[in-house]
């Protein structure tokens, strides 16, 4: 493994890199940025989620980018708005002191504010395929004039049926741009674009091994969202020496969590963007001195921050994608060191958890939280043990003094209680805990999907079958009690089965005319 200062840096990227913690270059960062830098040649990088791709292209990009242009001059298409708002925020965290704009562009997001953007000068626009075509055809976005275009996970966005959108956008933009695609496979579709829109290119694969180390073990809680602070404090509770990352989406939830946690007495800090960057290091440095022994942190903040010996990472909010989960539990399980990520969801996100799951190629199993009594049980070894150390260690005689003097009116195991109940108060009552309500999906039981096709479009239960088959790779002996109608068809599948077959047809796109989604109640 190289360095980030042989790959033709600049000493202020460099600077930025040092500020966040990076300190060397992942295989897709070491194979890219030479090629963004020397050659002239499109490029398809071939890397999974979670590889550092983001910084593959960004730091090149922001490196060659004239600041005093105010036009578009760069695209990056997302398959989802989760991840254009992380590529932006990412991009805008390594641009250091240039004067490069940067916006995310998506569906949900008001198209007025849009508008106000791009009207003041953008000189890169992180997008998906629906909202940046939504531009082109308002005449509000031209891509006439960029230098780059980056389509970012190509694979996932032509699953997610967005190859239309895709092949229009790019018959907006000039000839004379340079593309860099990336993706984690190379289905036909994607070797198409790449014949039909990009005339001589490098394809350029990166060695990534196991995505999440084997080290870690992943878990996941079902908690509703009023009782995940409980939930996070029991967890920190029952472990004997709790050191670890806990993330949340927002600047305010990270201030929020810190100083809950700071008031109940924990040693914690908060990390978000609008810190100034000795207030950073100052927290950064206490953190990694174990002067503080939890970190409550944004992704863009925790980028790059390397800690060896880290027992957790805590997802207190659903990372945005897998990429984002990949790079967050990364930071435990190293060093040959165990380490466990905890991900709190509620029902209506597991759907959103299988995504995760299936993309990043991993095991996150189900687990229940500790119950009050639990806690309490481990708080007691822990002063059982902590009380054996002080004895051990040798006494200073003016405690002896009064312990006599105390024996002599007391009997010794009240004296003692009070001592314990003074110094722990209701920390070993159970009435002290708040009782948690965690949420349960039923796995085990069956979804019933709406299909937007029935007799009329030639459907049949045979030509379903066949379709849900191929497109999901669920066996058709899973699929029940279907009923083929006029305009639309119905059909009934075991929750996870009905997960597979929706996130292969996502809500609302198309894919060979058909939709399927969850049938209303």
């Amino acid at each position: 493994m190289g360095s980030f200062e042989g790959l033709g840096l600049s000493q202020d990227t460099l600077k930025v890199l040092k500020q966040k913690g990076f300190e060397v270059p992942t295989s897709i960062q070491e194979k890219i940025i030479p090629k963004i830098f020397n050659g002239t040649k499109d490029i398809i990088g071939q890397a999974q989620t979670g590889t550092g791709k983001t910084a593959a292209f960004g730091l090149p990009l922001l490196e060659l980018m004239p600041e005093k242009i105010q036009a578009v001059q760069a695209l990056i298409l997302t398959p989802t708005r989760e991840l254009a708002i992380q590529v932006a925020e990412e991009i805008n965290s390594l641009k250091g002191k240039k004067r490069i704009t940067v916006a995310p562009i998506y569906g949900g997001q008001s198209i007025d504010l849009q508008f106000r953007s791009l009207r003041k000068g953008v000189n890169i626009v992180v997008g998906t395929p629906g909202r940046v075509f939504d531009h082109i055809k308002r005449k509000t976005l031209k891509l006439d004039k960029i230098s780059y275009l980056v389509l970012d996970e190509a694979d996932e966005m032509l699953n997610m049926g967005f190859q239309e959108e895709v092949n229009a956008i790019l018959e907006h933009t000039n000839k004379e741009k340079r593309t860099l695609l990336f993706s984690a496979t190379m289905p036909d579709e994607i070797l198409k674009i790449a014949k039909k829109y990009m005339a001589s290119y490098d394809l350029i694969k990166a060695t990534t091994g196991n995505l999440t180390s084997s080290r870690t073990d992943q878990i996941y809680f079902e908690v509703s969202r009023q009782d995940r602070f409980e939930a996070l404090s029991r967890i920190i509770d029952i472990e004997d020496n709790f050191y670890g990352l806990v993330f949340c989406r927002t600047k305010v939830d990270v201030d929020t969590i810190s100083n809950h946690l700071m008031e109940r007495g924990y040693d914690a800090e908060g990390l978000h963007g609008d810190m100034s960057q000795a207030h950073r290091e100052r927290i950064l440095n206490k953190f990694k001195k174990k002067i503080v022994n939890i970190l409550v942190a944004t992704d863009v903040a925790a980028r790059g921050i390397d800690v060896q010996d880290l027992t957790h990472v805590i997802n207190y909010s659903l990372p945005h994608g897998p990429e984002a989960y990949v790079h967050r539990i990364g930071r435990t399980g190293r060093a040959g060191k165990e380490g466990i990520a905890i991900t709190f969801i509620t029902s209506a996100e597991y759907r959103k958890l299988q995504h995760i799951i299936r993309v990043a190629k991993t095991d996150i199993r189900k687990a229940r939280l500790p119950k009050a009594q639990d806690v309490i049980k481990s708080k007691k070894l822990r002063i059982k043990t902590s009380l054996d150390n002080v004895i051990k260690s040798g006494l200073n005689n003016e405690y002896l003094d009064l312990s006599r003097d105390l024996l002599k009116q007391n009997p010794p195991e009240d004296i003692l209680a009070a001592l314990l109940q003074h110094s722990f108060g209701g920390e070993l009552d159970a009435k002290s805990y708040s009782h948690i309500n965690e949420t349960v999906v039923d796995k085990k039981g069956k979804t019933r999907l709406f299909i937007t096709q029935g007799k009329k479009d030639g459907l049949t239960r045979k030509k379903l079958l066949d379709f849900i088959q191929k497109k999901s790779n669920v066996s058709g002996k899973k699929i029940e009690d279907i009923k083929i109608l006029d305009k639309f068809s119905f059909a009934t599948l075991p929750f996870n089965e009905a997960e597979i077959v929706l996130a292969s047809f996502k809500k609302g796109k198309k894919r060979s005319g058909i939709v399927i989604q969850k049938a209303n109640k």
